[in-house]
């Protein structure tokens, strides 16, 4: 199989069910900007130097990386398409609020804003965090124009959220320190 089929040339694409939409419509916009947070996570785990981070986030990354492809067909097939694709729902919300709470346990309780640093990983877990933030924004524009599987919105606005929280878990864990925003005198 070519990777390369020309039928994009003229700035168009196929959605799941065959409809053809301009490259630049919102739900194209959605779901690249989840590979996007996709590719960003594989660059997390890339990261991943110790053991202990690889053994526990790495197969956490993994699942979300997974979960991903779902939400990128749920929003590459339109809700009266004829093709069949899987579709988020709640339980993948549920699961990502279960590990929240469990990552979100381990750590200090927040004082303050942090800035997105820390180790390696840890800035990247935080660059994974602002690109799911503006694939949230995406689909939420793409629901402002046309129907779709809300629960996606719910799935992408927790991982985000869980994103912060394992930004700053493996910053700790790596022995990093986190460097709270110090608010400018008035």
């Amino acid at each position: 199989m070519r990777i390369y089929t020309r039928t994009g040339d003229k700035g168009s694409t196929a959605l799941f069910g065959g409809d053809r939409v301009p490259k630049s419509h919102p739900r194209l916009d959605a779901y690249g900007t989840v590979d996007e947070t996709n590719s960003q996570i594989g660059f997390v785990r890339a990261l991943l130097e110790r053991p202990a981070e690889r053994s526990v986030i790495d197969p956490l990354l993994h699942e979300i990386q997974q979960d991903l492809f779902v939400v990128g067909a749920d929003l590459a097939t339109p809700v009266d398409a004829r093709a069949s694709v899987p579709r988020v729902n709640a339980a993948h919300v549920e699961k990502i609020e279960a590990w929240i709470d469990r990552y979100e346990s381990e750590l200090p309780p927040l004082r303050s804003f942090i800035l997105p640093t820390g180790s390696p990983a840890g800035a990247a877990m935080h660059v994974a965090r602002t690109c799911c933030r503006r694939a949230e924004r995406a689909t939420v524009y793409l629901h402002e124009h046309e129907d779709m599987n809300t629960t996606v919105i719910q799935y992408l606005n927790r991982v985000s959220d869980l994103f912060f929280v394992l930004a700053r878990w493996i910053t700790q864990h790596e022995g990093y320190e986190e460097t709270t925003w110090m608010p400018p005198a008035v």
